[in-house]
């Protein structure tokens, strides 16, 4: 998925009677490939489900503003509407948490990495990855974009202060909760 696999983390997992299972965590080496790693978990003629920790798309006034923009002009739209999509106001009203802003270097190249990992994976298992608009999946292989604080906050479970190698145990509280 990018140069540093090895700052991936990924999760396989199925639905059995209504409950998801996750049989397999992988956290690729810096050599592999995620996109490898992935394809291989796609069956063909199911109906797969790709939860990326991503932005997959940017803003529509950032791509109409840039479209029309010179260097050195002004740019006419206010910060907040030119770099938050509708998506990210609408986690902020429901959560209070409000995720990166999708024109943010980082996270920016975050989404510019996921967007490839989405291509390669069409490329390598011949399945074109479209994404989920809607909760009723037919048969193939789709993609949505996660929230994972966001998610764990209106869960009720632990949403920070579990990230780095010091916080075993706050992770393993959320995995006991998700659970």
């Amino acid at each position: 998925m990018c140069h540093q696999a090895n700052k991936v983390g990924l999760a396989h997992g199925y639905l059995s009677d209504g409950k998801l299972i996750v049989d397999k965590l992988v956290k690729p080496a810096k050599n592999q490939s995620v996109a490898e790693i992935v394809s291989s978990w796609i069956v063909p003629g199911s109906t797969q489900l790709l939860a990326i920790d991503a932005p997959l798309g940017w803003p529509v006034s950032l791509g109409q503003e840039l479209f029309n923009h010179v260097a050195g002009g002004i740019l006419n739209t206010e910060a907040n509407t030119l770099f938050r999509r509708d998506t990210d106001r609408f986690i902020k009203e429901k959560t209070g948490k409000l995720p990166l802003d999708v024109g943010a270097d980082r996270i920016a190249r975050t989404a510019h990495t996921a967007l490839q990992l989405l291509n390669t994976i069409t490329m390598l298992t011949g399945a074109k990855v479209d994404l989920a608009w809607s909760p009723e999946l037919n048969p193939g292989c789709w993609a949505i974009e996660t929230y994972p604080a966001a998610t764990l906050k209106m869960s009720s479970i632990r949403f920070q202060g579990y990230k780095g190698p010091e916080n075993i145990a706050p992770r393993q509280e959320i995995c006991a909760n998700l659970s």
